[in-house]
């Protein structure tokens, strides 16, 4: 009998959590003057309470062609938050793995320190760095211009938290035969500690895609010109004459981050448990 309740109790969690995305999807096919119907009380344009239908009564693609075929910004802003994503994932990569390998492997003066330091600057919200990273951006002639979203996010030390917590898990004993043979310590790195560190890597690329993709207060703080937007200012700009559009743009924009995060989630969880292990 508890094993029923608890069936119960935990399959009405999870559809008050697909909820959200049972309505976004059925609003990507609903008319303008259905989706209208549905939403106007809430966008104060109707008496009542707004109400949702779980499938469309008159299902249509016009908001897809009206996105994908008449919509270039959107194709802009997307393709700005590839670029963002991207060049941000990428010097994380080339930049935090040495990083992380060095503090899990190699004993110098300050290294505690440094990995405090690390801890420190990873849980400082954006808001507490945000008028530094500003001066320096403007110093540097970087600000309105896609540099001025990368450049701060490649030496996030999330990541290198992140990989060092599975670069530590190598055993040392590993290392010392690999030394005894004659191996470099380039060696070291690229063919022991990369491949036993994948899982690490991956999840670290997982987590720091999904937080790109989604950004918002550092493009709205660094960015002027709308044509440098990212897709994640697109979403906004939600009225009752767009609602359709808007409802797709979100479909769409969710697509990449649905794709990545079932590609490797069994990495992510790998690195979520990591993450938790206490030093």
């Amino acid at each position: 009998m508890k094993q029923v309740i608890r069936v119960i109790i935990l399959t009405i969690f999870a559809l008050f959590t697909v909820a959200p995305l049972v309505f976004l999807l059925t609003g990507t096919f609903m008319g303008n003057r259905e989706l209208f119907e549905c939403i106007a009380p809430a966008l104060g344009q109707g008496d009542g309470c707004a109400s949702w239908h779980l499938l469309a009564r008159f299902p249509t693609l016009r908001n897809v062609v009206e996105l994908l075929l008449d919509s270039p910004e959107f194709f802009q802003m997307f393709w700005n938050s590839v670029k963002i994503s991207f060049g941000i994932v990428l010097g994380q990569v080339v930049f935090g793995m040495p990083a992380a390998w060095g503090l899990a492997c190699y004993s110098f003066r300050g290294k505690k320190m440094l990995y405090l330091l690390c801890i420190v600057l990873m849980m400082m919200p954006f808001q507490v760095t945000m008028l530094s990273e500003y001066l320096v951006l403007d110093r540097l002639h970087l600000l309105d211009s896609l540099a001025a979203i990368i450049l701060p996010g490649i030496f996030s030390t999330f990541s290198v938290f992140l990989m060092y917590r599975f670069f530590c898990s190598i055993p040392k004993s590993i290392l010392e035969a690999a030394r005894i043979d004659g191996a470099s310590e380039w060696h070291l790195f690229l063919h022991i500690g990369v491949p036993l560190g994948s899982s690490g890597v991956i999840s670290a690329v997982i987590l720091s895609f999904l937080e790109c993709w989604s950004m918002i207060e550092q493009p709205l703080t660094f960015l002027k010109t709308k044509s440098l937007w990212p897709l994640s200012l697109f979403m906004p700009e939600i009225q009752a004459g767009n609602a359709g559009v808007s409802l797709c743009a979100s479909l769409v924009a969710l697509l990449p981050a649905v794709f990545l995060f079932l590609s490797g989630q069994d990495y992510l969880e790998q690195g979520i448990a990591a993450s938790a292990v206490k030093e």
